[in-house]
């Protein structure tokens, strides 16, 4: 089609083509959407197409709609092969899409953290997998996983999301050991708080509540309710640096309060490391 000529004869050596999910609101939708203004190709993806379909009339066919529910392998294969034949090839490859459960560990059902991983960790490996052949053969590609300073913090109450994060993240790790050889990059995009509809029914669910837990979630939330929340749309530029760069970090944090967080977090493990090396270390026999 026009687009894979134009792209074939150099025409706009410079546009990319993205492959997106979770496309319909909050990050994945602001990504989408500054690809777009600047002229590169999207394979724009969400569970429900009629909520991306306003792409369409406006960046016309340089965006492709599809409806995509991550958990649903055979729609993930048919998703990524049709944006890759209508483009000509996929140079970006953002697995964007999941959301987070709210719930102590005892509270959450076995149905609901099955769930969470289906989405969170298995609909991501079920993108990356579909794509990697095309980007074997392509010999590049960059792979952006959604990732979040979650990936290295805890929190109570969320801490299946966290958990589904911190594997999330080992994934991601050990992939971009093993295709750097093809010429594939990787890069965890590692958002802090923002002020996205994260929160929303849409992006969460709430598990059964256990009354003796109740004041202690309500203090929780009174907590994150107080934290400052960054301008989402401010990560765009981030974003799309990264996915210009000719050495992309393999991890990059969204916001001011990550490495701070992180740090601090990392100094109390190996000072709590450090207190009992001893016995560690005579574990060793």
């Amino acid at each position: 089609m026009e687009q894979q000529t134009q792209l074939e004869s150099g025409a706009r050596t410079e546009a990319k083509v993205w492959f997106i999910t979770g496309a319909s609101r909050g990050f994945g939708r602001i990504w989408t959407e500054a690809a777009l203004e600047r002229g590169d190709l999207v394979a724009a993806t969400a569970r429900s197409v009629e909520s991306i379909k306003d792409l369409n009339g406006r960046y016309g066919d340089r965006v492709l709609t599809l409806a995509l529910d991550v958990t649903n392998a055979r729609q993930v294969q048919e998703a990524v092969t049709t944006a890759h034949r209508h483009f000509g090839r996929l140079d970006i490859v953002c697995n964007n899409a999941g959301y987070s459960l709210v719930g102590t560990v005892e509270e959450a059902s076995l149905d609901e953290v099955r769930a969470l991983y289906e989405t969170n960790i298995i609909g991501a490996v079920s993108v990356i997998q579909a794509a990697l052949p095309l980007l074997r053969a392509q010999g590049f590609g960059h792979i952006l996983g959604t990732s979040s300073s979650l990936g290295h913090l805890t929190q109570p109450v969320i801490g299946y999301y966290c958990s589904s994060k911190w594997a999330f993240e080992a994934i991601h790790e050990s992939l971009a050991a093993e295709v750097a050889q093809f010429g594939i990059k990787v890069t965890l995009l590692e958002p802090g708080a923002y002020a996205t509809e994260f929160g929303s029914p849409q992006s969460l669910r709430l598990a059964t509540s256990i009354e003796a837990y109740d004041a202690f979630k309500s203090a929780f939330v009174a907590r994150l309710r107080g934290l400052q929340r960054g301008n989402p749309a401010a990560t765009a530029a981030a974003v799309l640096q990264v996915a210009d760069a000719a050495n992309p970090p393999l991890r990059l944090f969204l916001g001011s309060a990550c490495l701070p967080e992180v740090r601090n977090a990392y100094a109390t493990r190996l000072a709590g490391w450090e207190e009992w090396a001893e016995v560690s270390n005579a574990a060793q026999g």
